[in-house]
């Protein structure tokens, strides 16, 4: 029986509710707060929306944020032709808009609480699997509400993370156009695989992010498969305003094994920020009959309570805290938690890093040190290389051919379009287990030069 209490009901559609709840949140979430800057020439009809649900104009709010207003003008003006149209790799933007970490990196930051995937592989419940499964992926939404963007990877860059609960992680660019990452972490609990293509929609002064992608889950212990599908994301206030992040809509994750799942219904902001970051919604069975309710903030914390088919918490059990996020920097300039400072760091970096890894890129080093000319120039002479590669291997009928992830046969629909499969190889196990069994003493203040590129020099054949 479904669930009677409304703020769950949403929850309880499972993947058909999907399209019928997003578009009633995100309704909602535009009545509640947008507004439209009318009153300054040229941007009139922008819509602009406070996170706070303020009642201050929206010709007040738009002046607000990071942009200097010569530079919010100038930048206003080269985008506004790209309203309506995906955005995700057309654009050259700013480095004032980016913070020092690519999108490779971004995709390891889900890792910061990998213990939970390991106790979902360790636990006999197969409802409670699913508790701590999802609490894994809710948790990385405190690190998505970093309003800084991400560089884009490089055709064939990489990044490696390790020591970090024992886990070997390895993500590659594997396509430019479209940009597609594949991403593949192991211990001795589970397997994580992912392939990710982001579709955007440039509205203005906000984006929608669509995350198209395949996301999988192995417990090793019983060999269970989990499947997800997250909410899509929308950045508002791009330009004009204070630039914030929400993602309201469903995330749905299937246990591909027994048909068991969780619905977790991610609450839209409303009118003075009410309902933002609130996350609700339930484990079910393959009979899609509830059996434990989840609730908290994906700021904060997640908690869970075994229910009756109802929905209502079954007299005598208590809500009980399944994971709350780890303490984080005061004043971070870029909001970093210290799992992101890590994942910077050469301290998660393996033994003879490969030359392609994210760390390595100069424009990224340089905005870490705050030198945002240096990062620039270095940003437009990467993008300039990978041009020029291109050309090169358009002109030689030569293809790129990723070192890590081998494309599949495999098509997979999303909500937001088909997705062309890439599957890890097992080639990075076999190179890290060479170099972790031989001797060769590494220098730690001697590292290679970035290096992702196909041809030594541009004449290669």
């Amino acid at each position: 029986m479904a669930p009677t209490d409304p703020k769950q009901a949403a929850a309880s559609a499972g993947g058909g509710g999907f399209f019928a709840s997003l578009a009633s949140s995100l309704s909602n979430f535009g009545s509640a707060m947008s507004k439209s800057v009318n009153g300054l020439v040229g941007y009139e009809g922008l819509e602009v929306i406070n996170p706070e649900g303020g009642t201050e104009d929206a010709e007040e709010e738009a002046k607000k944020g990071r942009w200097k207003q010569e530079e919010r003008d100038s930048y206003w003006k080269m985008m506004q032709k790209y309203v309506g149209s995906d955005i995700t790799s057309m654009v050259t933007l700013p480095v004032i808009i980016f913070e020092p970490m690519t999108m490779l990196q971004k995709m390891a930051e889900l890792m910061e609480y990998s213990y939970l995937l390991d106790m979902a592989d360790k636990t006999e419940d197969p409802y409670m699997r699913l508790v701590y499964a999802s609490s894994f992926f809710i948790s990385v939404y405190y690190a998505y509400q970093r309003t800084w963007k991400p560089f884009n990877p490089i055709l064939g860059e990489t990044y490696e993370m390790a020591n970090h609960g024992d886990i070997t992680f390895i993500a590659e660019q594997v396509s430019h156009h479209p940009p597609m990452s594949a991403g593949h972490a192991e211990n001795e609990h589970f397997t994580y695989d992912v392939t990710s293509k982001l579709k955007t929609k440039f509205l203005g002064n906000s984006v929608d992010v669509y995350p198209v992608g395949r996301t999988r889950v192995t417990l090793k212990k019983d060999g269970v498969v989990l499947d997800l599908v997250p909410p899509p994301t929308k950045v508002s206030n791009l330009i004009f305003g204070r630039t914030w992040i929400d993602s309201p809509g469903e995330m749905i994750l299937t246990n591909l094994t027994t048909g068991d799942k969780v619905v977790l219904y991610f609450q839209p902001c409303g009118w003075f920020g009410a309902g933002r970051y609130e996350v609700d919604g339930y484990v079910y069975n393959s009979a899609d009959e509830p059996k434990i309710l989840m609730t908290g903030k994906w700021n904060e914390a997640m908690s869970y309570q075994v229910c009756d088919l109802e929905g209502e918490p079954l007299p005598g059990t208590e809500l009980k805290e399944v994971w709350r996020v780890a303490d984080t920097p005061k004043k971070d300039k870029f909001q970093y938690t210290h799992f992101a400072h890590k994942i910077n760091s050469f301290d998660t970096a393996p033994k003879k890093l490969l030359a392609s890894d994210s760390r390595l890129r100069p424009d990224r080093m340089a905005l870490e040190k705050g030198d945002l000319s240096t990062s620039g120039y270095e940003k437009s002479s990467l993008e300039e290389r990978q041009r020029a590669e291109k050309r090169n291997r358009e002109a030689k009928s030569h293809k790129f051919t990723p070192r890590w992830f081998d494309l599949t046969d495999e098509v997979t629909p999303t909500p937001w379009g088909d997705l062309e499969v890439y599957q890890y190889n097992g080639k990075y196990t076999q190179h890290r287990a060479a170099i972790d069994s031989s001797e060769c003493i590494e220098d730690p203040n001697s590292r290679p030069d970035f290096n992702p590129w196909q041809y030594d020099n541009l004449d290669a054949e």
